[in-house]
Parts: C-alpha cells; structure tokens; sequence
C-alpha cells in the first residue's frame, strides 16, 4: 500500500468530522506542559496536546493530536507528533462498531513515520455516570511504517495487515478528580512485529475548567529498527483546560 492511498483510507475517517457537525456539540481539552532549566544543566521540554469528542445518540467522533519537544545542552533529544481520529456508530447505549485511523513522526524512534487504519467491534462493558466507564474494542486493519533507512533485507518500508485489540478506563475518584488507562497492541500478521501502548494519567481540578496532569506512557515495539530501543517511556506534568 502506497502512501497516497493510506492517506485516502484515513480520510474515511477524518469525513464525519467535517460532515454536519454543529460546534456546541463538540467538547474538548487542551494541554500543555513546559519544563524549562537553566543553570549547570540546560534543558526544555515542551508537551501540547488537544482532545476532542462529539458524541450524540447513534455516533460518538473523537480526536487526539498531541507533540513533545525536549531539548538538552542545545541538543534535541526528543521530538514526536502523533495524530490520532476515530468514529464509532453505536449499535446499542454499549455496543459500537469503530474505524480508526493513526500518524505518528517520533524523530528518534528509527521510522520516518508510522500510520495504521484499523475497523472493529467495541463494548462499553460498565458505565457509571457521565465521567466513568469501561471500554474493550478488536479489529483488524492494515500498517503501512516508512523506515528512516534500508533494513537489512533491502526494505524502506514495513506493510503488512494487522488486529488490534484495546481497551480504555475512566474512572472519577471524586468530583474533582479523574483517574483513566489506556492500553493498546497492533499484532502484525506478516512481519509479526508487535507495537504496544500504554497511557497512565491522572487529573485534578485546580480551579473552574483548570486541571492538573500526570501522566506515563510507555510504547514496546517487539522489532523495532536497528539502533532503536524496543522500549519508550514518557512521564509528564501538565496543566489542562477543559471546554
């Protein structure tokens, strides 16, 4: 699958977005995080991310665009963007079925850039209120990596189908607090290169729509480039505004 035509299968997914929507309908949040130091170590980081939802009786759309800069002694040492868009059409008040589409660009993780668009089955197993509950999703889809350089067996590129199994818990530890996981895995079914992600946060209203974040995240890849770790992880303090 050329690159053109991954593009054309996400924008399947970008299309309800830009479908009819009224804006009142839409919620969101947006984060930042800035780390700045000076002195006998010199170094910045920088987190932004924006989430948004719309959600109404038979679909529910959200989208999640995100990037992290750090920079050390005048050295960047990380720089990633990732862009995330799923829809569901909800079958039932748990049942759904979702299509998705990701782009990530980590400059240090040996791909130029990853992208995937998956389709599936999801269930809203327990719900509790208007902030807590339980999803578990599986599908199949295809992933199309461009490699930053050749690979030993004179590819640039990894294409192969995929499932991808996942699961998502908000759970609200009181009324000013919001606890929530995020896992997820993409199998390969040619290359069998697995690429797993985990979100850990938490968050606590500071004042009005103002919250507080922390957050770890972890990404395994099971055979990831040569001269790339398998493993990534990514702790971060932010300050989020809710709307």
């Amino acid at each position: 699958m050329e690159l053109r035509q991954a593009v054309a299968i996400t924008a399947v997914v970008i299309a309800p977005f830009a479908n009819g929507q009224e804006a009142d309908n839409w919620k969101g949040e947006t984060e930042l995080g800035v780390l700045v130091t000076t002195g006998n170590t010199e170094e910045t980081n920088i987190k932004g991310r924006l989430g948004l939802i719309r959600e109404v009786e038979t679909w529910r759309h959200t989208g999640d665009f995100s990037t992290n800069y750090s920079e050390a002694e005048d050295e960047t040492t990380a720089e990633e963007y990732l862009a995330a868009l799923e829809t569901d059409y909800k079958f039932d008040k748990k049942q759904y079925w979702f299509l998705r589409g990701s782009w990530e660009n980590d400059r240090f993780s040996g791909y130029d850039f990853e992208s995937s668009v998956t389709t599936g089955y999801g269930n809203r197993l327990w719900r509790s209120g208007d902030r807590s509950f339980f999803d578990l999703s599986a599908g199949a889809g295809y992933r199309y990596n461009k490699l930053d350089r050749v690979n030993a067996q004179g590819e640039d590129s990894e294409k192969e189908a995929i499932v991808r199994l996942a699961g998502q818990v908000d759970y609200a530890l009181s009324a000013n607090a919001l606890f929530r996981q995020k896992l997820s895995t993409e199998i390969g079914l040619d290359e069998n290169n697995t690429i797993s992600q985990s979100e850990t946060s938490l968050q606590a209203n500071v004042a009005g729509n103002l919250s507080m974040k922390a957050a770890l995240r972890v990404k395994h890849v099971s055979d990831a480039p040569a001269g790339s770790e398998n493993t990534d992880t990514e702790t971060s303090l932010s300050l989020l505004y809710g709307f």
